[in-house]
């Protein structure tokens, strides 16, 4: 399972970020279903929501938050 961040910035910053699996979903094997996708969203203190892809930079302003969804895991096999 993939996990949630969500990081609350209190200054002025430049943020980056570095990631995989945000177009491709990560593949199962042996008849496993397909792993579902990450998000890295900017969620702005005015309430705009910026989505970025994969690798970005963007500044943050006090009170923006920096919301990640890590992506899961292909399956394994098949359910029975």
């Amino acid at each position: 399972n993939g996990t949630i961040r969500q990081i609350l910035f209190r200054e002025n910053m430049t943020a980056a970020i570095l990631s995989g699996h945000r177009r491709i979903q990560p593949f199962g094997l042996e008849g496993g279903a397909a792993g579902s996708v990450g998000i890295n969203i900017v969620k702005r203190v005015t309430g705009e929501e910026e989505k970025l892809s994969h690798n970005a930079q963007t500044e943050m302003n006090p009170g923006d938050i920096f919301h990640i969804e890590t992506p899961g895991g292909g399956g394994f096999g098949t359910a029975e």
